[in-house]
């Protein structure tokens, strides 16, 4: 079922579960809320989300079907804050196209300051309403609250050269910046996001998100940058209204994480989801803390048409790719078609690439999760894995020896 088409001492690993998890457990401290806002800011609705649940065995109880309360201890102090506040300079290329202004609309039009101080949320948020159909251009330091902002379908948002929006001071183990949530044809370009870590003082959670994306249908993100994140810098799952409804067509171009407590992305379900030239780096402060997690919540999650070419991911605690199916099988037989090409993983503490926590108990998971021309620092790890789901397979790895 698993297979490798290189040396001997390249092959699978097939090392026990509890072994692994206390490892990675002692390297990044338990902890975080149970519930991901699923639109508006704060506690405005929320949804189960069972990342990371199998590094804490936590115990919770539902007020609700959409709501959940969580016992975990508190988070340990977040690692090194990226430094950075503001977009590095863009290259000559992304730099023209980000200036360029024709057929655009200026956020600053809508009253928004972006003088690096003042919390513009409200009107940057009615400038996204404003603008549906237009590009929507964002110059200079943006600042807003946790509340976040919610756009809408057939909006098309440009940031200039140097722009980024940035958290103020806040409280908040969750929140969203940017919103895609059930809405169709999307673009945002140069996106620099800062969750502003080091501005929370929170002592624990895990669900402040860059990018929130659920339910969303034909979104494209060009060069997105999310950093110092509370928890993923891009979080992708199915509608929470429409039941059923897998975000849909969505392309991430070119996308960097760096400095976020809990995850450069989760995918916890997804139709043709592709990213491009990803890096995700300097992952650590909550579990499972690694690069890129696949993690459903049921068996209702998707992973169909799941494309990653040539990610980079480094200095991940938690490991660079994993891939955890412990809450997939059920009664709805599922069909799991994940590529990954060229990962590049040297530097990460937790594993470069691992595959966990399948039990089929009579039920259907079938497809291929497979890995062609990786570099790797450590081999491939698969743990408590039903050999009648899908198959893993690794073409050409190469192990970097240290």
């Amino acid at each position: 079922m698993f297979s490798n088409n290189n040396q001997a001492e390249n092959t699978v690993v097939d090392a026990p579960l509890a072994t692994r998890r206390k490892l990675l457990t002692s390297l990044i401290a338990g902890g975080g809320a149970l519930v991901l806002a699923a639109c508006g800011g704060g506690g405005d609705g929320a949804t189960p989300d069972s990342v990371a649940d199998r590094w804490r065995r936590r115990k919770h109880s539902s007020a609700d079907s959409t709501a959940a309360a969580s016992d975990a201890a508190p988070a340990s102090s977040a690692s090194a804050t990226t430094t950075a506040s503001a977009p590095a300079a863009a290259s000559s290329t992304t730099s023209a196209a980000a200036d360029n202004t024709a057929g655009t609309v200026s956020a600053s039009s809508f009253g928004v300051k972006a003088d690096g101080k003042t919390n513009d949320r409200a009107a940057l948020q009615a400038a996204i309403d404003g603008t549906v159909g237009q590009i929507l251009l964002i110059s200079g330091q943006v600042r807003i609250d946790t509340t976040g902002l919610t756009l809408r379908s057939n909006s098309h948002i440009r940031f200039a050269s140097g722009a980024s929006i940035k958290l103020l001071a806040h409280n908040a183990d969750i929140y969203q910046m940017i919103r895609i949530v059930d809405v169709s044809n999307v673009t945002v370009e140069n996106a620099y996001l800062d969750g502003s870590k080091e501005l929370n003082s929170a002592s624990g959670g895990e669900h402040g998100m860059g990018f929130t994306i659920m339910g969303a249908t034909n979104v494209t993100l060009t060069s997105p940058t999310t950093i110092n994140t509370w928890g993923d810098g891009i979080y992708i799952n199915d509608s929470q209204t429409k039941k059923g409804t897998p975000t849909y067509n969505l392309r991430v171009d070119n996308h960097k994480a760096d400095g976020c407590r809990r995850q450069g992305v989760s995918i916890i379900s997804g139709d043709t989801i592709t990213f491009n030239s990803p890096t995700w780096q300097n992952i650590n402060g909550t579990a499972p803390a690694c690069g890129l997690d696949f993690e459903p919540n049921d068996n209702s999650a998707v992973f169909k048409n799941i494309t990653i070419n040539s990610p980079t991911t480094a200095n991940c605690k938690g490991g660079g790719i994993n891939v955890w199916f412990g809450s997939l099988a059920g009664p709805q037989p599922k069909t799991v078609s994940i590529a990954i090409t060229n990962h590049v993983d040297t530097t990460s503490q937790g594993g470069s690439f691992a595959v966990q926590g399948l039990f089929l108990d009579g039920y259907t998971v079938n497809g291929q999760i497979s890995s062609s021309n990786p570099k790797w620092k450590y081999p491939l790890i698969v743990e408590q894995w039903d050999n009648g789901g899908p198959s893993i397979n690794v073409t050409n790895p190469t192990i970097v020896k240290s």
